[in-house]
């Protein structure tokens, strides 16, 4: 009698639990959020950010100290003075400083010149006096009429005049010599554009004294050329093996955030910089402003482009990053669910590693797609190829255009009346 009584409250047991599991099952009503396989074009990049630069900067200084006392005429409008943003040509005044002490010097230096040509003449007249006491002096030598001290007396100041006139001429020299240092210094006071381009900085104001040393002084910085900029771009030396010169770049700024512009990479500079043991390595890239649209030091968003792909089937990374419960999968495939997992395991997934590379090695990548079966899910072993971060190529003779595979799930539970199964239901007698 007890035994039968163990055996009705265990079959009772087991049959409460059945339904129990049952009406769980059914409650939980598991909806497969699907997207279909699509022909597209997929390009892969290398993300990085840069600094417009333009190509050439001049740093204008002066070479000699002074006090600024005015500002050259602006080119394109006379009524305006150099300033920031003003285009100039090579010649244009930019800025004098005051020149009157070294007037002065020059007209010393030229006074100086006038005194030495003065001297040259007089050396020159007593030269010639000099010569003709020689001649006659000679003629009464020879004929016994004077002594011999009175011929070398004679002889030594012919020298001696000659020697005035060279020492008269060399004086000229350097009083020439001096007046060309006190026009060049004077001339300096005329600071003039040695190049073609556009006033990045103006660094001096109308009385400030500017003061020359070893190093010169800046005045202005003239970019040369800004149709033609560069973009000083910093790029993490993992990526850096797969930029080479000529490679097509194409970069955003944010002052223009809905226009994107190109570029061409023209260098990369092999000075690395560490920074937090992360080694960057500077690319340089040429970009045509012909339009005068960007600016010089903005920052762009460059994307280098490594590889594209034409008119291949594509699908969302989290696609391939997805996987099913073993109760959603089909029953004839669950005995390979433990392969494919193990497949997931040794190969890395589509999306996990940086989202810009390529697949370095030569051997096909493969992964897994899933898709829907009536109430439950099977796989679909692909071949991974190229992705940009957001899709991938995928090849394989079982998916094709159009082919419904499966992103996520989204499960709902719906316990009658609103209760939660795990919760004791309460009744709500009302009073009749």
């Amino acid at each position: 009698m007890k035994k039968l009584l163990l055996i009705l409250i265990l079959l009772w047991g087991g049959g409460a639990a059945g339904i129990w599991y049952w009406s769980e099952l059914k409650a939980q009503q598991v909806t497969f959020r699907t997207v279909s396989v699509r022909y597209g074009d997929l390009l892969a990049t290398i993300n990085a950010t840069g600094t417009l630069e333009p190509q050439e900067v001049v740093d204008v200084g002066a070479q000699i100290a002074g006090e600024i006392q005015s500002f050259g005429d602006d080119p394109k409008h006379p009524s305006k003075v150099i300033s920031y943003g003003s285009l100039v040509e090579e010649g244009t005044v930019l800025a004098r400083l005051d020149d009157s002490l070294l007037k002065a010097r020059a007209n010393q230096a030229h006074a100086s010149l006038d005194r030495s040509k003065a001297d040259l003449e007089q050396a020159e007249v007593k030269l010639r006096q000099a010569e003709r006491d020689l001649d006659r002096a000679k003629n009464l030598f020879n004929k016994r009429s004077i002594p011999t001290q009175e011929y070398d007396t004679a002889l030594t100041e012919y020298e001696a005049g000659k020697a005035n006139v060279s020492l008269a001429k060399s004086s000229i020299e350097l009083a020439e010599a001096n007046l060309e240092e006190a026009n060049v210094n004077l001339g300096y006071t005329t600071i003039t554009s040695p190049v073609k381009g556009v006033i990045l900085d103006r660094r001096v104001n109308i009385g400030q004294t500017v003061i020359a040393s070893l190093n010169a002084p800046s005045l202005f910085l003239i970019a040369k050329d800004l149709s033609q900029m560069e973009i000083w771009a910093s790029v993490n030396e993992t990526d850096v093996g797969a930029i080479h010169e000529g490679q097509g770049v194409r970069f955003t700024v944010g002052a223009f955030p809905h226009d994107e512009f190109r570029g061409t990479v023209s260098q990369i500079r092999l000075n690395a910089s560490m920074s937090q043991s992360v080694v960057t390595y500077t690319v340089v890239v040429d970009v045509d402003n012909t339009s005068g649209k960007l600016l010089p030091y903005l920052t762009a968003r460059v994307q280098f482009e490594v590889e594209e792909r034409k008119h291949v089937l594509l699908v969302p990374n989290s696609a391939l990053r997805w996987q099913p419960k073993i109760q959603h999968v089909a029953p004839a495939s669950r005995d390979l669910f433990a392969t494919v997992l193990r497949q997931q395991a040794a190969a890395p997934r589509a999306g996990a590693a940086s989202a810009n590379k390529t697949n370095a090695a030569d051997v096909p990548q493969r992964g897994t797609l899933w898709v829907k079966t009536n109430e439950f899910v099977r796989p679909i072993s692909v071949e991974i190829g190229l992705t940009d971060g957001i899709h991938t190529e995928v090849r394989g003779p079982n998916i094709e255009d159009g082919t419904e595979i499966v992103l996520g799930q989204t499960q709902e539970t719906t316990p009658e009346d609103g209760a939660t199964p795990f919760l004791p239901q309460i009744k709500n007698n009302k009073a009749k």
